[in-house]
């Protein structure tokens, strides 16, 4: 392992893993801002070519997070704030995607497709379908613009077939201009499940969220752009015993003759920590999947905050 490899679907992690390397590549930029009113933290990271994909571990894109504490709070005044603030990134993510896709689509009035990704009968997977639930759909409308339609496709054990498979067919009879795929993803941190939304112009590879990936939903295997929006819901168990390490090792340093061993992890450097780790862990746990106990309360408020940011963003709706 060249460099730290934990679990995460977050560019933002990916980055905080690898901060050196990523700083001698120019082809990662880093933007970040914080609202003290607010209490939003967003950060944008840039992949501008393959040295800068090859560095972070993700495509070329452009990565948006939005982190807010107040999402974990049923707080409807913050979870609007959030909403307007994913509004208001969507809408510019969507005007340069459509302005640099396929020739043919319609400026004036796009088609677009909502794909809400993820098993409903899983909680922690069911972010997807709950937000094409709450989508305000005007495909059927004559005098809609943009038209937006919407599907949950379910995944292969509800269906049989892969997600990715049913949605590229539904894409070549519609022939939209534009996929926005939402699903749950997974962190390397537990601070941030359920606090934090990322919007990407990447696409995103289904079953992220339980561990389980799938045939990816991108530009390049579907044809048309697709922008992706996902929240973490689960933490790999061996990257919550990671984040223990240095826990460890101080206990261990006060502790009467544990001085060698404190030491001894103090010099693994962080790959080696996590591949110890991992060794240790996955024997008996496999590659276990957490997600917080309040997990229904988090991922049906994340479902209407992101909900009615896509509507706000596409249509000026507002409930």
């Amino acid at each position: 392992m060249n460099r730290m490899e934990i679990r995460t679907d977050l560019a933002l992690e990916a980055r905080e893993s690898s901060p050196g390397r990523c700083e001698k590549e120019e082809g990662v930029k880093f933007d970040e801002s914080f609202d003290e009113k607010t209490g939003i933290r967003v950060t944008t990271v840039r992949v501008l070519n393959e040295a800068g994909a090859a560095a972070i571990g993700k495509p070329v894109g452009t990565y948006i997070t939005l982190e807010a504490q107040s999402l974990e709070q049923n707080d409807e005044d913050c979870h609007r704030q959030v909403s307007e603030q994913l509004a208001d990134h969507l809408r510019g993510l969507v005007g340069k995607v459509l302005e640099c896709g396929q020739k043919a689509v319609e400026k004036t009035a796009p088609r677009i497709l909502a794909v809400g990704l993820g098993n409903r009968e899983v909680t922690s997977d069911s972010l997807g379908p709950r937000v094409v639930d709450e989508l305000w759909i005007t495909g059927h409308l004559e005098s809609a613009s943009p038209k937006i339609n919407g599907i949950i496709p379910g995944v292969m054990a509800q269906t049989g077939m892969e997600s990715a498979r049913i949605v590229r067919g539904i894409v070549a009879e519609m022939k939209p201009g534009l996929v926005i795929a939402i699903d749950a993803l997974a962190a390397r941190s537990v601070s941030r499940l359920g606090t934090t939304i990322q919007i990407t112009d990447t696409g995103i590879q289904p079953g992220s969220g339980v561990g389980n990936h799938r045939h990816s939903l991108t530009g390049e295997t579907l044809g048309i752009p697709v922008i992706a929006i996902g929240v973490p819901t689960v933490v790999s168990a061996a990257a919550i015993v990671y984040d223990t390490a240095q826990a460890l090792s101080e206990m261990l340093r006060r502790s009467a003759g544990m001085t060698d061993a404190a030491d001894w992890i103090e010099e693994q450097s962080p790959t080696e920590q996590y591949q110890l780790i991992r060794e240790l862990v996955e024997p008996s746990l496999g590659q276990m999947m957490v997600t917080p106990k309040d997990i229904d309360e988090r991922v049906a408020q994340l479902g209407h905050t992101i909900a009615e940011g896509v509507n706000i963003a596409l249509l000026g709706a507002e409930e």
